[in-house]
């Protein structure tokens, strides 16, 4: 029986699966729910002229105001305790070491996220937060791909 999950929130498709997952488990389980969003600060430094790099934090800092909201009016909808948290990374934070910390100071007994299914080079370059979450959380964690939800695939002819 899970009484405390965290979900990671990024305002993905992928999120939106995790947190509708977060949010169903949370109403059967009773349990108080944590969406945790993280406001990354990776290089934004770019040298082109009249770039800056402040219009791109501005949008993730609103755009994680407005998941927040949405979050917090879903879970008010459904009945469900807890409050979101929103952080903001330094240039040296790692996100999935932000997120496993979070839940452990959450005491969170699941951690949901989603996980985008790259492969090859896009994950080799990109990596992955959710399997490093998977890797180094305490904690089960349950992960929603991309594909979940889904129509399936019709095979070619």
């Amino acid at each position: 029986m899970f009484k405390r999950i965290l979900v990671a929130i990024d305002g993905s498709r992928t999120s939106e699966r995790a947190f509708a997952a977060a949010l169903d488990l949370a109403v059967t389980h009773q349990a108080v729910m944590q969406p945790y969003y993280v406001v990354e600060s990776g290089p934004m430094y770019i040298d082109v002229p009249g770039y800056d790099p402040s219009s791109l934090h501005s949008s993730l800092v609103e755009q994680g105001a407005a998941l927040a909201r949405e979050a917090a009016d879903a879970m008010k909808a459904r009945g469900i305790a807890g409050e979101v948290v929103t952080v903001e990374a330094t240039a040296s934070d790692d996100v999935s070491t932000l997120i496993v910390a979070a839940a452990d100071a959450f005491n969170a007994d699941l951690l949901i996220m989603g996980t985008h299914g790259r492969k090859g080079f896009q994950r080799l370059i990109l990596g992955s937060v959710a399997e490093r979450c998977l890797r180094h959380a305490n904690l089960p964690v349950l992960l929603i791909p991309s594909a979940a939800g889904a129509p399936p695939e019709t095979p070619a002819a």
